[in-house]
C-alpha cells in the first residue's frame, strides 16, 4: 500500500503490464499481485497498450521497450501525451544503453532489465507511482556519462518532475536548439497554430512572457536535472 501524506494508506498502485510474450505477462501480474500491486489490465502490443491506458488510467504501464504495431519509443509517447498522469517504466530484456536512454527521453520514469529480481519490481513500481524514478545503479553511471558528454545547454534532458507535458517538452527542445516554428512543424508534423498553443501553454505554467524566457527556464530545468542526476534516479537493482 502507498501512504498519502499524513500516514493514511492509499489504494494499491494501479498497473498496466505490456508485453508480447503472454507468459512474461503472467509471470509478471503473479509477482505483482502477490505483493498488493493491481494489475487493471495486460496488453500485447503498443496500439493495445495505447488504448488501455487511456482506458484505465493506471498509476504505472509497465512495458517492454520491442513491442508489435508501434515501437516502444511512440508507445510512450502516446501514452503520456493522451494521459499525462501515468507513469511508464521500461521493463526488457535488451540491455542497449542507447536504448534505455532513448526510452528515458522519450518520456519513462524507470529502465529496469528483465534479469532484475522479480520480487523488488513491486517496490520500484510503487516508487515510481509516488513520483520517483527508477533505473539500476549501473545505468545511473551510464546518465551521468552522457551527461558530462551532452551538448551545450543539456538539449533534451528533461526533469523526472517537471510541470510540461512531453509535446511541449519537445517544441521548446526543438525551440531551444535553434529552430524556427516552421522547422518545428515540419519536424513534428504539427500545424503551426497547434505549435503556438503549446509554447503558450508552457509560458503559463513557467510563470514566463516570452518566449525566449520559456527557452531559458527549460535550459534551468535541464541543467538542475543534470546536477541532480544521481539522486535524481532511484537504484532499484545491481
Amino acid at each position: 500500500m502507498r501512504k498519502e501524506p499524513g500516514g493514511a494508506a492509499a489504494a494499491p498502485a494501479r498497473v498496466l503490464v505490456v508485453d508480447q510474450d503472454p507468459l512474461v505477462r503472467r509471470v509478471v501480474r503473479d509477482a505483482l499481485t502477490g505483493s498488493g500491486i493491481s494489475v487493471v489490465a495486460e496488453a500485447g502490443d503498443g496500439a493495445e497498450a495505447i488504448l488501455l491506458a487511456a482506458r484505465h488510467r493506471p498509476d504505472v504501464v509497465l512495458m517492454d521497450i520491442v513491442l508489435p504495431a508501434f515501437d516502444g519509443p511512440i508507445t510512450i509517447r502516446r501514452i503520456i501525451a493522451a494521459t499525462p498522469l501515468v507513469r511508464v517504466i521500461v521493463f526488457t530484456a535488451a540491455k542497449d544503453t542507447d536504448v534505455g536512454v532513448t526510452a528515458l527521453q522519450a518520456g519513462a520514469s524507470g529502465y529496469v532489465t528483465k534479469d532484475v529480481d522479480l520480487s523488488t519490481l513491486p517496490r520500484v513500481i510503487r516508487a515510481v507511482a509516488s513520483g520517483e524514478a527508477a533505473v539500476s545503479r549501473g545505468f545511473v553511471s551510464v546518465l551521468i556519462d552522457r551527461l558530462r558528454a551532452a551538448p551545450e545547454g543539456n538539449v533534451g534532458l528533461r526533469p523526472v518532475r517537471s510541470p510540461l507535458t512531453p509535446r511541449e517538452w519537445e517544441v521548446l527542445d526543438l525551440l531551444s536548439s535553434g529552430l524556427t516554428t516552421e522547422e518545428v512543424t515540419d519536424t513534428l508534423v504539427l500545424s503551426s497554430e497547434t505549435v503556438r498553443s503549446h509554447v503558450q501553454r508552457a509560458m503559463r505554467k513557467l510563470d514566463v512572457h516570452s518566449r525566449q524566457d520559456a527557452i531559458d527556464a527549460v535550459r534551468k530545468l535541464r541543467g538542475s536535472a543534470a546536477t541532480g542526476v544521481s539522486d535524481a534516479y532511484s537504484a532499484v537493482a545491481a
